[in-house]
């Protein structure tokens, strides 16, 4: 009870902090704000694999790469970026259904080596294919379109303060999506799928098909997360879908927590909160941020948001209502 109670005044004031942080911050504030956000949609949705399904994927970064290629392709035509955005989720969703049909008939470090080539093999594609993505030098100009209907209401993005608001309402609503489908029997399967793949297989459960269908949700909020990169930085460069882009969520994940639905956000806050304090006071950010990652997962085992709801929510509650639950 109390954790509930505890759990949704947090969220209500993050909230409120959210909507009023363009209006008494500066430019980089909100910018922060949307990277956090883009890195905890891309987060959450590769923790459908890890966390609910247990399947440790290390190519999320191609169905990063692939919605980002594929809503700047639409931007540079269509002054749409509804329709960018969109196109960008479905080409991922669709990257994901073709290669997970593969994907999918393997387990564990098999699974997981596939997932990496088949990553690697669209960071070549955006590489070595300039007709379509530009090759090393990307796609540039990317135009922060207007959201709305071409000629009848559009409302203009071109300000940071409005594609700031329209990423917190893709994002927060990409979120509740699927805090709702974490409550539903879709993911209890998938739970069950990931404490005992034969069992599940025993009960006459599709096994193959369940994972191939949380495959797909992954790449397709991946995509989502890449697709709201485009009109940010008004470019997109072969990088994004390179592996090490792919353990950005692995580390963010288990920073947060991989059994916790709100772990990838507040590890998403963190990770990126840490990189941007360590880059200001050295040039060697990498070896500090490496080392303070590895020894935050090592004190905080299960991740933060674990280790906060056992620690100090734990003490929280009456000694009578903890003496019932043992009971």
């Amino acid at each position: 009870m109390w954790g509930k109670i505890l759990g949704k005044a947090l969220a209500g004031g993050l909230m409120v902090l959210l909507l009023l942080i363009p209006l008494f911050s500066g430019k980089y504030l909100p910018y922060m704000v949307v990277q956090i956000l883009i890195l905890a949609v891309f987060a959450m949705g590769f923790n459908l694999l890890l966390g609910y399904t247990g399947l440790l994927s290390f190519g999320q970064a191609g169905f990063f790469a692939i919605g980002a290629y594929a809503c700047a392709k639409v931007l540079l035509v269509v002054p749409s970026l509804l329709l960018g955005v969109a196109a960008g989720v479905l080409a991922g969703a669709l990257g994901a259904a073709f290669l997970g049909v593969l994907c999918v008939r393997h387990t564990r470090i098999y699974f997981s080596m596939l997932t990496l080539s088949f990553g690697m093999m669209v960071y070549s594609l955006a590489w070595k294919w300039r007709e379509v993505t530009g090759g090393d030098d990307g796609l540039v100009g990317i135009p922060r379109a207007p959201v709305g209907i071409p000629g009848i209401l559009e409302i203009p993005m071109s300000s940071m303060i409005h594609y700031y608001y329209f990423v917190l309402v893709v994002c927060i609503g990409a979120i509740l999506l699927l805090r709702r489908m974490v409550r539903s029997p879709f993911v209890l399967i998938l739970k069950g799928i990931r404490d005992s793949e034969n069992r599940a297989s025993f009960s006459g459960i599709p096994v193959r098909r369940y994972k191939l269908t949380a495959f797909i949700i992954a790449g397709a909020y991946a995509a989502l997360a890449g697709s709201l990169v485009p009109p940010l930085e008004n470019t997109v460069t072969p990088p994004l879908a390179h592996w090490t882009h792919s353990a950005e969520p692995v580390m963010v994940t288990l920073l947060g927590g991989i059994y916790s639905f709100s772990g990838p956000i507040v590890g998403a806050a963190c990770f990126y909160l840490l990189k941007d304090l360590i880059v200001r006071f050295t040039q060697y950010w990498l070896l500090c941020f490496g080392s303070i990652i590895v020894l935050l997962v090592l004190l905080f085992r299960g991740g933060l948001v674990i280790f906060f709801q056992e620690k100090v929510l734990g003490r929280l509650k009456p000694q009578g209502v903890q003496e019932v639950g043992h009971g």
